[in-house]
């Protein structure tokens, strides 16, 4: 079993929430002892290409505003040797948890959760990214309701065929993916995202996906047959028109994420149901039996003086994305000099005027440097 690290950048780690296909995830906490959740992507199959989209998708995700059911982007190292990205920390179980364990969601509340969701990634696409990998295993029920997590992820989703084979990664992804992305396509749409939002809620409203099987090629074989339909058996009868059209095989055919929103809160109407209450509804449905507090235990003495010692490190906290361009090579080299504990003496004129910071800074991503990467991003075939 591989040792949790102590320290991902500057983020103290408590203990490990999971692993699956794509890396591992901590529960760490900033020098001043906020809690976050720290993704570390698996090595094996980077390459500086890969590197280079998820710096630039992670300028632009630090930009994403306007919903609270995304958890919020923080920072990340791109060009660590095990790339991480560092995302708000959200209390609760996995939908696909709460399914399992309390069963499927009354029509009303799988219908608030697809509006819910469906804002969220709303504000992901006006942002012009997608979130490509949106599974049951991907929402947490929170105390304000469903959020959306793995957000800033999507420069590794587009992995080749062979990675799905990585244990962990064909359950939970290959059974939401569309037939375009599951067939391989390197350039999807926000349709994908819609079709993987109607796995999500068909999962709720049924505890399925629309296709299975014992191996990942046969359930790609079935998604990426246009003549196989998806399994909607169990789903109520007034919830299957807008999971057909959202599971549609081709993109085109699939509604917007605001014709999804306005028929689910059609679906809430006719339940007879506002959406606050719904979604009120909800959350005492997905959190019952859970502490109302933030389910982050207490630190460890261990933890706490580790925090404490990074504190005083990072008084003015400098995330590897604010360094200039093409400096990712350097500053990581620079990081391995501080973890090996060499100091350097500074110069005798550090003493009359403040030393210049270890790694080179400029102003977090603005909307016209996003806007910039957005269209180099856009432009780049190779990307």
């Amino acid at each position: 079993m591989t040792k949790s690290p102590t320290l991902i950048g500057r983020y103290t780690v408590a203990r490990e929430l999971g692993s699956g296909g794509m890396g591992e995830v901590y529960l760490a906490y900033s020098p001043a002892g906020s809690p976050v959740a720290v993704k570390v992507i698996r090595g094996d199959k980077l390459d500086p290409v890969t590197r280079a989209r998820f710096e630039k998708e992670a300028l632009i995700a630090r930009t994403v505003v306007g919903t609270n059911r995304v958890a919020r982007f923080l920072e990340a190292d791109p060009y660590a040797d095990r790339p991480w990205l560092a995302m708000e920390y959200v209390a609760g179980r996995t939908l696909l948890a709460c399914v399992d364990s309390d069963g499927t969601l009354p029509l009303p509340l799988v219908a608030s959760l697809g509006a819910l969701l469906a804002e969220g990634l709303d504000a992901v696409h006006r942002a012009e990214l997608l979130h490509r990998d949106l599974t049951p295993k991907n929402v947490i029920m929170g105390s304000e309701g469903p959020i959306i997590i793995d957000f800033g992820l999507s420069a590794f989703a587009d992995a080749a065929q062979e990675s799905l084979s990585h244990s962990g990664m064909i359950i939970g992804t290959v059974r939401c993916m569309p037939p375009e992305q599951a067939s391989g396509h390197p350039h999807v749409t926000p349709a994908a995202d819609v079709y993987a939002l109607g796995t999500v809620l068909l999962y709720a409203a049924a505890r399925h996906y629309p296709y299975d099987g014992s191996r990942w090629e046969a359930i790609v074989a079935q998604i990426s047959n246009v003549g196989i339909a998806p399994d909607l058996s169990g789903v109520p009868s007034a919830l299957v028109p807008l999971l057909k059209s959202m599971l549609a095989y081709a993109p085109e055919d699939r509604p917007t994420l605001d014709h999804v929103a306005d028929a689910c809160a059609g679906i809430m109407a006719a339940s007879g149901m506002a959406p606050a209450d719904a979604r009120l509804a909800l959350i005492a449905r997905s959190t019952t039996g859970q502490a109302s507090g933030p389910s982050v235990e207490p630190l460890s003495p261990a933890v706490e003086k580790v925090i404490a010692e990074q504190a005083a490190l990072f008084e003015t906290p400098a995330s590897p994305l604010d360094a200039p361009p093409g400096a990712g090579e350097a500053a990581e080299a620079g990081e391995d000099e501080d973890q090996q504990g060499s100091p350097t003496e500074p110069p005798a004129s550090a003493h009359k005027e403040p030393a210049p910071p270890s790694r080179p800074r400029r102003p977090p991503a603005s909307e016209r440097v996003a806007g910039e990467l957005r269209a180099a991003y856009a432009a780049g075939a190779e990307l």
